[in-house]
């Protein structure tokens, strides 16, 4: 498994996104990225994730840093969940596995006794020369969004 570290260079990535366009972070050159992974949209934690970056996105605008947050959902469940939850972020749709695996983020699980392959929760911050300036694994949504801000702004 890839270990992406505060300091190293962040993995590129291509995407389609949820509104029917791509994102990758060539493209993104000269802005700070926030990309954020979760399990699997329009789930709790993951709603509610997805909501507090929403309710700050135009401070993270105002820190020149783009939000994406990525699924391996395929691109129409992740247009239907921004559209229903009210979403701001850029989702993006990782089906192919190619970032979820380069990011480290595809792990081992458990949930009551069982242990399966999924999605942990975390958020790598990058800044605009695309080096992996923060990373936070085993992410708790409590909290979380206006700790990342808080790093956005100090780069």
């Amino acid at each position: 498994m890839t270990e992406i570290t505060e300091g190293t260079k962040a993995p590129a990535f291509d995407m389609a996104t949820a509104d029917g366009g791509r994102v990758t972070l060539a493209g993104l050159k000269g802005k700070a990225v926030v990309i954020y992974f979760y399990p699997k949209a329009d789930t709790p934690g993951c709603t509610t994730e997805g909501q507090d970056f929403s309710a700050l996105i135009g401070e993270f605008e105002a820190a020149n840093t783009v939000v994406i947050g990525v699924s391996r959902d395929p691109v129409k469940k992740l247009a239907r969940f921004a559209d229903k939850r009210d979403l701001k972020v850029v989702l993006a749709s990782d089906e192919p596995e190619d970032v979820t695996l380069g990011y480290g983020v595809w792990v081992e699980k458990k949930l009551y006794g069982r242990e399966y392959m999924g999605i942990e929760r975390a958020t790598f911050l990058i800044d605009a020369e695309g080096v992996v300036r923060r990373v936070w694994r085993k992410v708790s949504v409590k909290g979380h969004v206006a700790e990342v801000l808080a790093a956005a702004r100090s780069l």
